[in-house]
């Protein structure tokens, strides 16, 4: 089909990156899912078929790793159109005072320097089909939270967003930053289903992408209704 794009997304064993894989395909497009967990990798491919599906073992931490995943994205379907910058992590302890800097560091790891790897590894890829660069960044990102040592990770990744659009722009390709209110998936120790759902972001990273090549959807902000 003439406007099917090939998606690449981080963080796609489960939660967002997981239905954003599902929505994807289920429009018409093929995904390349990345992440630490193999079997869950795997399993989602084998779901929605490996024809249009293609699972890469991560860390987002690791240059070589997301270079690796997007040497192989055009490997097995020629090009990369979109990058879902979708993988991230928390904190088990909230505040600065009684905040554990390993488990800090663990998070930066995944939030700010994992974003900037997966954004200096697939560029160049997005450059020559002038492609789309999406981030997960939070609400978070945007308002002030005591202590929030994981707000503040995001507020790195709306700051980069910005940023990176900009970048794009020398050569018309587009980059939006989602920021969603809490969403009902397994990042949290208990259900929320009266929050947003995985499907809700999954829908907002469609939008962004099915908009007119004109069209830059640089940000979108969701919240629960309730």
């Amino acid at each position: 089909m003439s406007n099917e794009k090939i998606v690449l997304i981080t963080g796609a064993s489960s939660g967002i990156g997981a239905a954003t894989a599902r929505k994807v395909v289920a429009a018409g497009h093929k995904a390349v899912i990345t992440a630490r967990s193999t079997d869950k990798l795997n399993a989602l491919a084998n779901q929605l078929g490996t024809d249009k599906v293609l699972a890469v073992t991560a860390d987002v931490s690791k240059l070589d790793n997301i270079e690796k995943v997007v040497a192989k994205a055009k490997e097995k379907f020629g090009r990369v159109d979109v990058v879902f910058a979708n993988a991230g992590t928390g904190l088990n302890t909230a505040g600065i005072e009684k905040g554990d800097p390993d488990e800090w560091q663990t998070m930066l790891d995944v939030n700010v320097t994992g974003l900037l790897l997966t954004a200096k590894a697939s560029l160049p890829a997005l450059k020559q089909s002038q492609g789309h660069f999406i981030i997960t960044s939070s609400v978070a990102g945007k308002i002030t939270l005591e202590g929030s040592v994981y707000g503040a990770s995001k507020w790195f990744a709306y700051g980069f967003g910005q940023n990176l659009a900009a970048e794009m722009r020398q050569w018309q390709g587009r980059c939006t930053t989602i920021c969603p209110g809490m969403v009902n998936t397994p990042f949290f120790d208990e259900a929320k289903p009266d929050k947003l759902d995985p499907d809700d972001i999954a829908e907002a990273v469609l939008f962004a992408i099915s908009a007119h090549p004109r069209c830059d959807v640089r940000e979108i902000t969701l919240m629960p209704t309730k």
